[in-house]
């Protein structure tokens, strides 16, 4: 048997699940989500899908890949990026997410929004089965704005509403250290906890509010966040923390991606958030424990 590639800090955590819709997931070998931008203007050309045919095609892709998940989104977050109201927002999101039901009626779907209503209208009209917030619960959290203090009375309604839908959370976060993040983690989840939410999935935010250095020091010290007992979700994909390192772009980052991701594998990441799914699914499978099963010899 070939010898796992696999970490030691992956072996010793505890294996994680989360509760998808009434059933247990399990993260113990990690899954990959497949990104589509329901959007004219995400910061990688390839991944915008506006037309209900490209929309289609976008899922089927995915699936046939062997992404486990679909996230759906329809807000750039990329620097520069025109904002968009609530309005078109949900606009946008229920083309998609019609297109992407009627496609796959069975797959994991989860919607890439920071607005409590907007998340609650893809779960209840939609079915989407998990909530992706890149704020933290709040606004600020993506888009500037002072850390509000620490306060268990202070509970963002993004936090309340996925309590209410029952639905798997992915908390992100902005803060450019590990300490400052750990931290902040702590009071966020004690926060949902308190309102009786335990399926919660760690984002450490790639590419949010920190530097080129900053994102290169979280990676390397990623297996530190095990400490909270939850799954981590990894986005790196095409990033510039990417690009910028190597002189290059957007378009041309798949192999950079690769290798961070394995990275991110070895270091314990349960889901791998990326434009590329065939690939991101590869990395896994050399990451992941061999499952063949030992033959003997005569």
């Amino acid at each position: 048997m070939a010898k796992s590639l696999q970490s030691p800090v992956h072996e010793e955590m505890t294996q994680p699940t989360i509760n998808v819709q009434g059933q247990l997931l399990d993260l113990s070998r990690p899954c990959v989500m497949g990104i589509l931008n329901a959007t004219p203007d995400s910061f990688f050309s390839a991944s915008r899908q506006q037309t209900e045919r490209d929309i289609a095609a976008r899922a089927d892709a995915i699936v046939a890949e062997g992404g486990s998940m679909i996230d759906v989104g329809a807000f750039s977050t990329r620097p520069g990026a025109a904002p968009v109201d609530e309005d078109e927002e949900r606009r946008r999101l229920r083309r998609a997410l019609a297109v992407v039901r009627r496609c796959h009626p069975d797959a994991i779907v989860s919607v890439d929004t920071f607005r409590p209503d907007v998340a609650r209208m893809a779960v209840e009209e939609y079915g989407v089965a998990i909530v992706n917030d890149v704020s933290a619960g709040r606004v600020a959290g993506v888009f500037g704005g002072e850390e509000q203090p620490a306060d268990l009375s202070d509970v963002p309604e993004m936090f309340r509403m996925v309590a209410r839908l029952r639905v798997p959370y992915i908390l992100m976060s902005a803060r450019s250290t590990l300490k400052e993040m750990l931290t902040g983690f702590a009071d966020e989840v004690l926060k949902l906890r308190s309102l009786g939410h335990n399926d919660i999935i760690l984002d450490p935010g790639f590419g949010f509010g920190k530097t080129v250095e900053q994102n290169y020091a979280i990676l390397q010290q990623l297996e530190k966040l095990h400490v909270m007992g939850l799954p981590l979700l990894v986005g790196l994909s095409r990033k510039s923390m990417i690009w910028k390192r190597l002189d290059t772009t957007a378009d041309d980052a798949l192999n950079g991606t690769t290798v961070l991701n394995t990275i991110a594998l070895m270091k314990g990441a349960s889901i791998l958030r990326v434009h590329d799914v065939r690939q991101a699914v590869e990395a896994v499978r050399l990451c992941a424990p061999c499952e063949e099963k030992e033959t003997t010899h005569q």
